[in-house]
């Protein structure tokens, strides 16, 4: 083949990337091509656009480095793969294959439009571990309860990685860098102070600190909230800035390492009930018992962090300033939105697809789904209670105190009880929204209808 296009999507690197990998060896031209995509952008918050424009600016200098560089574009993704192949004289556009109804949409209007080019569209893995398709039950098309699906994961024989691409060979003179086009893309919106810088080796060199230093103890350590001792590698997962497979392989084996490959197994497991349900991402797998709430201002109160529950509060502000929440904080914050508080957990969702780094249709939707009993989850009346998570898994209340300046005077575990402290009053930290005992009575009540 004289020539080749590979279109990025959600797999921004050079390393371990099968469509370029196949494309390189197969074709002696390739060329790079991503599409600034304005209906992805027009749900993309300020910390998603910037963790993008870093990733694409970083693969533009590896490429250059390689012999080749990104061709950036804007408009319809499939025109616009179609055009550059044209003009390449490409025989075949190569991408990685997703999950997400958008991405399902995009690859049939890809190959409709090649087809009369005559030109190939080869979708490839490099999004998940195991690819969505591999992996079906008896009956369905998707697995709908983790376990099984963890069983049958773990023991799939694994794809080779691929080797890092040494040289490319393009068509035509290399663009001009996209400097322009990742400028307008950061000025959509101010980004939290705090999120993480985007791109491959940001992502390796996270991923390297991590298995030398992180992944040994992460099994004991992951949920305690003031040790941090979770991974960080999801904004780099979500964009493929990192391999999944790359990481799990790197991450080695023993008690850490499992549980840690077991939240990448989660993660293909979200993808792959998407892509056999697209519509997951807006709609209730199982309908909603007693239904939802209409109260604006109880979810103002939640997404800015004023709800008057500590750790509940300390979540939504460290989404806020960083563009990330740890993990156990983000099971409690979502509990307390769709349990106590009775929203629809679709509007804690979009909350969390406008501030995440790491906002990944099918992880989002499938765990606000999970927490608020309309999911995959086999006990969906499951409700956490605030407070007693807290004591938990914040004993000493430092991951509180570090999020809610209002509090960080109040030592130890008393931080999770202000009201008991005498330190309610107008200006300072605000009272409870809502009671958690009534709260917890009504949600059963509403199951009960």
């Amino acid at each position: 083949m004289r020539a080749a296009v590979v279109l990025f999507t959600r797999d921004l690197r050079v390393h371990d990337h099968p469509a370029l990998a196949a494309a390189a060896r197969e074709a002696e031209l390739v060329l790079p091509l991503f599409v600034l995509d304005d209906a992805v952008l027009a749900g993309a918050g300020a910390n998603r656009r910037a963790f993008l424009a870093d990733s694409l600016a970083a693969l533009d200098e590896a490429l250059r480095a390689r012999g080749a560089a990104l061709h950036v574009r804007r408009g319809d993704p499939a025109r616009e793969a179609v055009a550059a192949a044209r003009e390449a004289g490409a025989g075949a556009i190569l991408l990685s294959d997703d999950v997400s109804g958008h991405a399902q949409r995009r690859l049939r209007r890809l190959r409709a439009a090649a087809g009369p080019e005559r030109i190939e569209v080869r979708p490839m893995p490099g999004v998940a571990v195991v690819p969505a398709g591999e992996l079906r039950p008896a009956a369905g098309p998707a697995y709908e309860v983790f376990t099984p699906y963890h069983r049958r994961w773990a023991e799939q024989p694994r794809r080779p990685l691929e080797l890092p691409l040494e040289r490319l060979r393009a068509p035509g003179a290399a663009p001009a860098a996209p400097a322009a086009a990742l400028d307008a893309l950061r000025a959509g919106g101010r980004p939290s102070p705090g999120r993480p810088p985007g791109g491959e080796p940001a992502g390796r060199a996270r991923l390297a600190a991590w298995a030398a230093e992180g992944v040994a103890g992460y099994r004991s350590a992951r949920d305690d909230l003031a040790a941090d001792a979770t991974s960080r590698l999801s904004a780099y997962l979500h964009l493929g800035c990192l391999s999944p497979l790359e990481a799990l392989e790197r991450a080695g084996d023993g008690p850490g390492p499992a549980a840690f490959a077991r939240q990448l197994c989660w993660r293909d497991f979200h993808a792959q009930l998407l892509a056999a349900r697209p519509w997951i991402a807006g709609e209730d797998m199982h309908p909603a018992a007693g239904g939802w709430r209409d109260d604006d201002a109880l979810l103002d109160a939640w997404t800015r962090g004023a709800t008057g529950y500590p750790l509940v509060d300390a979540g939504m502000r460290q989404l806020r300033e960083e563009g990330f929440m740890h993990n156990r904080a983000r099971l409690v914050v979502a509990s307390f939105l769709t349990k106590d508080l009775g929203i629809d957990w679709r509007r804690g969702a979009a909350h969390f697809m406008d501030l995440l780094a790491d906002g990944d249709v099918a992880s989002n939707a499938g765990n606000w789904q999970w927490v608020a009993g309309t999911g995959a989850d086999t006990r969906p009346g499951r409700m956490l209670n605030p407070t007693l998570q807290a004591r938990r898994y914040d004993p000493d209340g430092a991951y509180v105190r570090r999020h809610v300046p209002e509090l960080a005077g109040v030592e130890g575990p008393a931080v999770h009880e202000p009201w008991d402290l005498g330190l309610l009053r107008p200006g300072g930290y605000p009272e409870p929204v809502v009671d958690h005992r009534a709260a917890a009575a009504a949600h059963r009540a509403r199951r009960r209808r």
